[in-house]
């Protein structure tokens, strides 16, 4: 299906207040959808300069997606790309993964909204996104550093391409 007319599907379901629908839609059409998901649940409002959404629920229990009811007010792609995210944490905090620690299911989030490697049917952010999402990963990256496991023994290579990334954004 072609971007534009996921475009106009989304645009129709938010037309017609059905942000939770066009949300597990996309799930669909972009292959992120994973058993320890348990469905989406509505937050505050977002606004141009903070959207939140979060995974919720126990590591190791299913996960509940919170989205703002405005979603589809902002850009599909950045929306996609927040989805993922928030995906990727559904998965590590999957029974079978389990990931304990937040600065490591940060990382790997903010990885996947640049690489794209779990999820490769999501587009790729604007460059003022990818530098954003850059920035994030680095601060995790970073604040690992002073605890007892440093990302740096499992993810040096991928800082190296998130390093290399930030240059060639500019």
């Amino acid at each position: 299906m072609q971007f534009q007319d996921i475009e106009l599907t989304i645009k129709t379901f938010h037309k017609h207040s059905l942000t939770k629908e066009a949300a597990l839609w996309l799930l669909k059409v972009y292959e992120l959808e994973h058993p320890n998901f348990a469905g989406f649940e509505f937050r505050e409002a977002a606004k141009p300069d903070f959207i939140l959404m979060t995974a919720e629920g126990e590591i190791g229990g299913k996960q509940i997606i919170r989205i703002p009811e405005n979603t589809f007010e902002f850009p599909l792609v950045l929306m996609l790309n927040l989805l993922a995210h928030e995906m990727m944490h559904v998965k590590q905090k999957a029974p079978e993964v389990a990931m304990q620690d937040k600065n490591e299911r940060e990382w790997q989030a903010y990885y996947e909204m640049l690489f794209h490697k779990e999820f490769p049917l999501i587009p790729k952010a604007s460059v003022h996104h990818q530098k954003f999402f850059a920035e994030k990963a680095m601060i995790y990256y970073n604040r690992s550093e002073k605890e007892a496991n440093p990302l740096r023994l499992k993810y040096e290579n991928q800082k190296i391409e998130i390093e290399e990334l930030i240059k060639s954004l500019g």
